[in-house]
């Protein structure tokens, strides 16, 4: 991959020709609901093995395969034999979150999709990793009035031969260098027969020197992958028009024709060139894509990869909504990085000494 991602330094990944220390012990990695490989691309660059993956997207595991690996298997994780899943010491995975969602109405646990995280318990409990992390929206931390992120906590702590220590961490990925504002929860898990201790890194940003859209999407233009724009009504352009870089639909005068009653803030959103994005959205209709600050008009699908810090040569099967949508699952995969960084070293330690478990 690139060394920058516009004229963001992206030495958060390592070299593509970078020599990883044979002594030390591989770490395997088996990855669920992998999308497009936004989490998995942070691991791969951080020198893990990973081993198999899989998701239901057809164009999402096209998009995995070219740029990651073709280990992706596509295919509905509730159809899949679990015996051809090989052997792993770290599971990632995001199960599906439209039931955990601020935005969408939420079933949580109570629903089919909701219960996708149950495959995720069952392949840990087959698998019985050193650790694992499961990504999902913070909506997940409220579902139920709070219970479902207490029983999910509870199906880990039982599952397997030792159980797990399941801590969930909000994170703002802001806070790693993503140029975007975008809260996740990351549920990490280690197994409870391990001495060592595990703490998330510390932030790598704050406010003071967050990324900022304007400096993401510098030159973005001259990248030829994933840069098409969408066609958009001549309606939508004279919206636009009158919303302020930063500004949303409220930003329209209520006597003007183009004023838009009753939406919620996402909608005909513009980025702020100095300031970080706000969240990016995988899928909606009119006036939920995200816009540009200085022109009238949608951003391409390069421009949100910029905004999760994917690298330039990073391509993306399908249509625009079918990318759209790749993205906007998917976990900043240059936000991750430091958190791989620092579970290759804890997991190294702990296979090293592995014996004493």
């Amino acid at each position: 991959m690139k060394d920058t991602i516009g004229n963001i330094p992206s030495n958060l990944f390592y070299s593509k020709h970078k020599k990883t220390n044979s002594s030390k012990p591989k770490i395997n990695v088996v990855s669920l609901f992998s999308g497009c490989g936004g989490m998995d691309l942070g691991f791969h660059k951080t020198g893990f093995d990973i081993k198999w993956a899989n998701d239901i997207d057809e164009k999402a595991c096209e998009t995995y395969s070219k740029n990651i690996g073709d280990h992706i298997v596509h295919g509905d994780i509730t159809e899949i034999d679990y015996s051809i899943i090989p052997k792993s010491d770290l599971i990632l995975g995001g199960f599906p979150c439209q039931d955990f969602s601020m935005i969408w109405k939420r079933g949580g646990i109570e629903t089919d999709r909701g219960n996708l995280y149950r495959n995720f318990v069952e392949i840990v409990e087959l698998q019985n990793p050193l650790m694992f992390i499961a990504e999902n929206v913070k909506g997940l931390l409220t579902a139920n009035k709070k219970k479902a992120i207490k029983q999910i906590i509870q199906d880990f702590s039982v599952t397997g031969k030792h159980g797990y220590f399941a801590t969930p961490h909000l994170v703002n990925f802001a806070n790693y260098g993503v140029p975007q504002l975008r809260e996740r929860v990351l549920i990490i898990g280690i197994r409870k027969d391990i001495k060592e201790c595990f703490e998330i890194p510390k932030p790598t940003h704050s406010p003071s020197n967050f990324i900022t859209a304007k400096e993401a999407l510098k030159n973005v233009e001259k990248v030829k992958y994933n840069n098409r724009h969408q066609n958009i009504k001549k309606r939508t352009i004279e919206k636009l028009k009158l919303i302020p870089p930063g500004g949303n639909f409220t930003s329209i005068p209520k006597d003007s024709p183009h004023y838009v009653r009753g939406m919620i803030s996402h909608v005909y959103r513009r980025l702020h060139p100095n300031e970080p994005s706000k969240t990016i959205i995988a899928a909606g209709g009119g006036g939920t894509w995200g816009y540009h600050f200085s022109e009238p008009r949608p951003l391409t699908n390069r421009e949100r990869a910029r905004l999760f810090g994917y690298p330039d040569d990073f391509i993306f099967e399908g249509s625009i909504a079918e990318v759209r949508k790749q993205i906007g699952n998917s976990v900043p995969p240059q936000g991750i990085v430091p958190f791989a960084k620092k579970i290759k070293f804890f997991l190294e330690k702990v296979k090293h000494n592995v014996h004493q478990y």
